[in-house]
């Protein structure tokens, strides 16, 4: 038995001590950060979320830094990472701004529990044989002459085990499994991962055992300002860990226009202020084929940036947990090295699994912090240093739409096989760009000589000189003006595109080049939607009347049944003339 008292130099009057049964303990170890699964949890920015380790060997107690980034302190001195340092009685761990005092062990070496006193006049440490601890140790003991008696945080040992572990003593065999549809989900904790990203964690109740692909999403189910609204997220847990569900969300700062009416960050901004721990949520899923199980491959290529991160960490995490003889480099774009999501657990699974290659690089320095690794975006110098075997691997690419259109030049301009090339975006489709309407050959001339007009430029790509000649002989002979001839508008009729929404009583022409969602969100009828771009199935209406082309859209996104009643995705669905939706 270890017993720890635990001093928190910003609440002095509360001091904690804890009886920690390592024997108990999975593979004798009792894990200390600012995780909440973590066995001691020390809620703070600069604690790690797994930051050290105590364990127990041959009878012996020893502390380990797990590659934290503030790195610990024992006895005042700094420690190296992931180095076991034996622990005694009176040694003093500090973790962030925490002091772990040991005040009591049994062990081989010792037989007996020493306890350790504290004088509250002369802030003078002693054990109860009357041997003084070093000073330096002292200082952070006691804060106050009026500390009160510590406050036990062991009583969990003495709760039945039901009480504190839920599932120990369930059947695992007959828990259900949610593989697909509606869920009613409770939120159990919120974790801090930057000053404006938090991840969400879920249980089913009663349990559940969630079941998908790393990498796929969740449609969330809200109501926001007593309308419904669907949004999708990213699923950032592991199904290796099926008793939980993570979705990591980053607030979204308000737009810089303060008149615009569009408001962004609607949902992840609502969950960060208004989803606490107990709240339900409704969800729908799983979905998604943007998942390394989709292309099993003996090397990956992981390219994130910001919050783009989440499904390459729920890929990452199964890796690393199912100890997959995978080869992985993950690369990662930051804004700062304060805002890496997941920075201390990366590299934990980098200093841990030697297929597990890390790179992060930044686009911000910032005052007063030190870097050492990459800056700036990513480049084909910078991928040689990163994945100089990059023609190799199967490349997942997540982020803002700008980022995965630069990685996607980039990878094109290397030559790089991109039928190995996956991505997935964070935002809406990128939209289709409408034609530039023709100009039939009616090209003013000005009375400018002919040698300046640059007709060669004008006349795009004639392959031919002959040809080029035979323009410029036609336009030298044109008289200076010619007038171009008003086109007028074609006739109405039944083969004009128009899109009919039944139920809204609405008749909308358009030129077929905006997807039936975005002319319903235009005209303001109401169909409820998520993804946006063919794959979750939120979006589906059923097609009375006409012709539509899908384009992009995942086939499982609709039911055989459902296709055959007619129903589309309106997200991807392009009017071909006269269209009838039941909206």
């Amino acid at each position: 038995m270890l017993k720890l008292r635990i001093i928190d130099p910003q609440q002095p009057n509360e001091l904690k001590e804890l009886d920690l049964n390592l024997d108990t303990m999975l593979n004798h170890e009792c894990l200390i950060g600012r995780y909440p699964n973590c066995n001691v949890v020390l809620d703070s920015a600069e604690v790690s979320r797994m930051h050290g380790k105590i364990s127990l060997k041959n009878g012996n107690y020893y502390y380990t830094d797990l590659a934290s980034r503030a790195g610990s302190r024992l006895n005042a001195e700094q420690i190296q990472i992931n180095q076991d340092y034996a622990l005694k009685t009176g040694d003093m761990m500090q973790i962030g701004r925490f002091f772990l005092m040991v005040i009591g062990a049994v062990s081989s070496n010792e037989p007996t529990m020493i306890d350790l006193n504290v004088n509250v006049t002369t802030n003078v440490i002693t054990t109860s044989n009357g041997q003084a601890l070093q000073p330096e140790i002292a200082i952070a003991a006691v804060a106050s002459p009026s500390i009160p008696e510590p406050q036990p945080i062991s009583a969990a040992v003495a709760k039945a085990p039901e009480e504190y572990m839920p599932l120990a003593t369930v059947d695992h065999s007959q828990i259900e499994r949610w593989m697909k549809g509606d869920l009613t989900v409770k939120c159990t904790q919120i974790i801090d991962e930057t000053n404006d990203v938090k991840t969400f964690r879920f249980v089913a109740d009663p349990p559940k055992l969630f079941t998908y692909k790393p990498g796929q999403f969740v449609t969330l189910d809200l109501e926001i300002n007593g309308e419904q609204v669907l949004r999708s997220y990213s699923i950032s847990s592991t199904p290796s860990r099926p008793h939980t569900l993570e979705i990591t969300v980053k607030r979204v700062p308000a737009p810089n226009d303060a008149g615009t009416d569009v408001p962004r960050g609607l949902v992840s901004n609502w969950l960060h202020d208004n989803l606490k721990v107990g709240s339900s949520v409704k969800l729908n899923g799983p979905t998604g084929k943007f998942t390394c199980f989709a292309n099993p491959s003996p090397k990956l290529l992981l390219i994130s940036a910001g919050s783009g991160i989440t499904p390459m960490m729920s890929m990452s995490r199964w890796l690393y947990d199912t100890a997959s003889n995978v080869d992985v480099v993950f690369f990662h774009c930051a804004r700062s090295p304060r805002d890496i999501i997941y920075r201390q657990e990366l590299d934990w699974m980098a200093a841990n699994h030697p297929s597990f290659n890390l790179a992060i690089s930044i686009t911000r320095r910032e005052p007063g912090q030190s870097w050492m690794s990459f800056t700036g975006r990513l480049d084909p110098a910078m991928l040689k240093l990163i994945a100089p075997d990059y023609k190799e691997r199967t490349v997942y690419v997540c982020g803002p739409n700008p980022f995965m259109e630069s990685v996607n030049d980039l990878l094109e301009s290397i030559d790089f096989p991109m039928q190995n090339y996956y991505e997935e975006s964070f935002g809406p489709p990128r939209k289709k760009t409408k034609k530039a309407p023709e100009l039939a050959a009616k090209v003013e001339v000005s009375p400018t000589p002919v040698g300046n007009l640059g007709l060669r430029q004008m006349l795009g790509k004639i392959s031919t000189e002959a040809a080029v000649q035979d323009v410029v002989a036609r336009v030298a002979t044109t008289p200076v003006v010619a007038t171009p001839t008003p086109v007028s508008p074609p006739p109405a009729s039944s083969s004009q595109t128009l899109i009919v929404f039944s139920k809204s009583g609405k008749d909308v022409p358009c030129d077929g080049e905006e997807s039936i969602l975005d002319m319903a969100d235009q005209e303001g009828v109401k169909i409820r939607s998520s993804c946006r771009s063919g794959v979750c199935g939120t979006c589906k209406k059923r097609k009375l009347e006409g012709n539509v082309k899908m384009e992009g859209y995942d086939p499982e996104a609709l039911e055989e049944s459902e296709i055959k009643e007619g129903y589309i995705l309106t997200c991807v669905a392009y009017p071909v003339g006269r269209v009838v939706i039941d909206a």
